[in-house]
């Protein structure tokens, strides 16, 4: 039976990855990047750590590759953006956070922003009470694609792996979702499920209502 509903929140709650993408994007045409290798980058890099990301850039580009700069560089703009346009929420977050509500399942959230920038983001949305437990980025000793912060988000909501759902957008996010033992929902955004990747995933969506309609019909 399912008690709990675990989400991401980049490109699942918030119309967020857009964003990271276009900064992301700016940042390697600064740096010289084809686009290709740069859009191919950010495939990779979407939902994961920091440090994940730091080890994946160095290992493309070399140990010399200043990753700070570069990271600091992108989010700075990202951060100017959000404060002067806002961030959308994803279609059905509202819908599918009161269906969850009203037919008491547990709400978490494991996603690898830190703690600073994603409370600021979701207390503006006004939906940062919603969440029964949250898990930020760099509490677990490893980030995605491990399964950490799935496992604590479970252990918080007292609860077994198996008995939530695991909602995700990202590559890195469906592997830590899976291997971690939830029923994990890729609900597509930017990134196409790959053929590694459809495995793992149990059900591959186009939007959160149709996680409404699998609860309503149950999950065997």
């Amino acid at each position: 039976m399912i008690k709990a509903v675990v989400f991401d929140m980049d490109g699942v709650i918030f119309d967020s990855e857009k964003l990271y993408r276009k900064h992301w994007m700016i940042t390697g045409k600064e740096y010289g990047i084809p686009e290709e290798e740069m859009r191919q980058l950010c495939n990779l890099i979407a939902g994961a750590t920091k440090e994940h990301n730091e080890k994946l850039l160095k290992s493309h580009f070399g140990q010399d590759f200043d990753y700070e700069v570069f990271r600091g560089k992108t989010m700075t703009r990202m951060d100017e953006d959000i404060r002067d346009n806002g961030l959308d929420l994803k279609p059905g977050v509202l819908e599918l956070f009161r269906y969850l509500k009203d037919n008491g399942k547990k709400i978490a959230l494991a996603t690898s922003t830190a703690q600073e920038r994603a409370e600021r983001n979701l207390r503006n949305a006004g939906i940062l009470e919603m969440f029964d437990q949250i898990v930020y980025g760099g509490v677990v000793p490893n980030g995605k694609p491990a399964p950490d912060i799935y496992l604590k988000a479970c252990r918080d909501l007292n609860i077994m792996p198996s008995e939530a759902i695991g909602v995700e957008d990202s590559i890195n996010g469906v592997k830590s979702s899976s291997a971690a033992g939830l029923y994990t929902v890729m609900v597509v955004d930017l990134i196409e499920p790959t053929e590694e990747i459809r495995p793992l995933a149990r059900q591959i969506y186009n939007s959160l209502f149709d996680i409404i309609d699998l609860l309503k019909k149950g999950i065997n």
